[in-house]
């Protein structure tokens, strides 16, 4: 037999880490001795637990430590990462160090580094010079970067529960259609309203949606542009497809070929989404129709008009597409990561490839929203590592009215208050006066 001890410390019982660690070591067929185990008595305090990994030989134990890593396990005799270079462009060395979505230090000539551009699935390239390290794609990887290799001085902190009730909790994201609609939908509001305030006080941070079609088919569309007008949206993700039948509704009143108001067939209506393509091929891009009155009202055009970045990640299912599509999904993804960078929370709204696909590039600790009318779409949204993302199963195209008239009533309550304290500095001031 072969022994290690572990460390973990913070909020590990009801946050489930403690007995993730238990299960992933039996399942691993290893075994455990708890050492130690101290249990904090308040809300704010953490709890400490020292635990001996007991497998068949060194690399039995390795193996299972690799994986205790990723749950926030700590060696207590930690020692600086190992580092490779790369052999070529796009190779890695032997060995190297998968990334996790959750937060990550490496131990580097003593010092504990964080990790910047943490996602999944990436590895961890080291700047000695700089004394930085960074998440980096396989496809961005160049010859002779820094590679962690191994297991080695690597700390990873995976959410915790916050000990506040609210939306947001870790570990209690399970999708249902039976969760109160209004009352989500209310949290969600006044979770997105604070963000907007503080983007406007620091420029930073913001939300970014992430939608399909449905939202189009649904009768949302109005909903989602008004939220972009009113300065909930910080940049947009879709396909081809939803700028598509937006623009074909802005031009026709259809929606493939469906006329929204009736819910009946058009003649010819079949072709209309072609027609609108083609219309904006006519202009050169959705903006050019923008500013050149062909387009005005939607989605796309109060992106245009409010300057919010959109990423149109283009598929094989296409049609046109759209010029402002991005048909390499490479540079697609690339630019989905840019703009993903700092953002606070995620809204994802019926497209459940579109929604994966970002989740692949998030941080845990992003606040994640996924509405679908499928309860399977959420969860294989978190069965693919996105587990901070709460469901909310219902149709997009009640969803999204109800979401707006939430904010609504948010800002004008805040617009009341304003008033008032107005009133109330204003009587201050002629009181001192007189």
């Amino acid at each position: 037999m072969f022994m290690r001890e572990i460390e973990l410390r913070g909020h590990i019982i009801d946050s489930l880490i403690l007995p993730k660690v238990f299960d992933k070591i039996l399942e691993m067929g290893g075994d455990y001795k708890v050492l130690e185990f101290e249990i904090g008595k308040k809300k704010e305090d953490p709890s400490y637990a020292k635990i001996l990994v007991i497998g068949k030989d060194e690399k039995h134990v390795d193996e299972i430590l690799m994986e205790l890593r990723d749950l926030g396990a700590e060696i207590p005799e930690i020692e600086d990462v190992e580092l490779k270079p790369a052999e070529k462009d796009m190779v890695l060395p032997e060995g190297f160090y998968s990334t996790t979505n959750h937060k990550t230090f490496i131990k580097y000539k003593g010092r504990w580094i964080e990790v910047e551009n943490q996602k999944m699935d990436g590895v961890i390239v080291v700047y000695p010079e700089e004394m930085r390290a960074e998440v980096k794609t396989i496809r961005n990887v160049k010859k002779g970067d820094l590679i962690v290799v191994g297991h080695k001085g690597i700390r990873v902190i995976p959410p915790e529960k916050p000990r506040e009730s609210g939306v947001f909790e870790f570990m209690k994201s399970e999708a249902s259609s039976e969760k109160p609609k209004k009352t989500v939908i209310r949290q969600i509001a006044e979770e997105m309203y604070k963000i907007k305030e503080k983007v406007k006080e620091t420029k930073k941070g913001g939300i970014v949606v992430v939608a399909g079609p449905a939202v189009i088919h649904t009768g949302a569309r109005d909903a989602l542009a008004k939220l972009i007008k009113m300065g909930y949206v910080q940049a947009l993700f879709s396909g081809n497809a939803l700028a598509t039948h937006d623009i074909e509704l802005s031009l026709y009143g259809t929606s493939l070929g469906i006329d929204v108001k009736t819910g009946k067939s058009v003649p010819g209506g079949h072709s209309h989404h072609l027609r609108a393509i083609n219309t904006i091929m006519r202009e050169g891009s959705i903006k050019n129709a923008v500013e050149n009155g062909v387009l005005k009202e939607g989605i796309m055009y109060e992106c245009i008009k409010n300057n919010v970045p959109y990423v149109l990640a283009g598929s094989i299912r296409d049609d046109g597409p759209l010029p402002d599509v991005i048909t390499d999904v490479v540079e697609a993804q690339e630019k989905m990561r840019e703009l993903l960078k700092g953002k606070d929370m995620v809204l994802m709204l019926s497209t459940m490839l579109h929604s994966i696909a970002t989740g692949n590039l998030l941080p845990s600790w992003v606040k994640t929203v996924c509405v679908d009318i499928s309860p399977a779409v959420v969860t294989k949204l978190m069965d693919r590592g996105t587990s901070q993302a709460i469901g909310v199963v219902t149709d997009i195209g009640v969803f999204l009215p109800m979401l707006v008239e939430e904010l609504e009533r948010l800002e004008n309550e805040r617009e009341r208050a304003d008033k008032e304290r107005g009133r109330d500095n204003n009587n201050s001031i002629k009181e001192q006066e007189s």
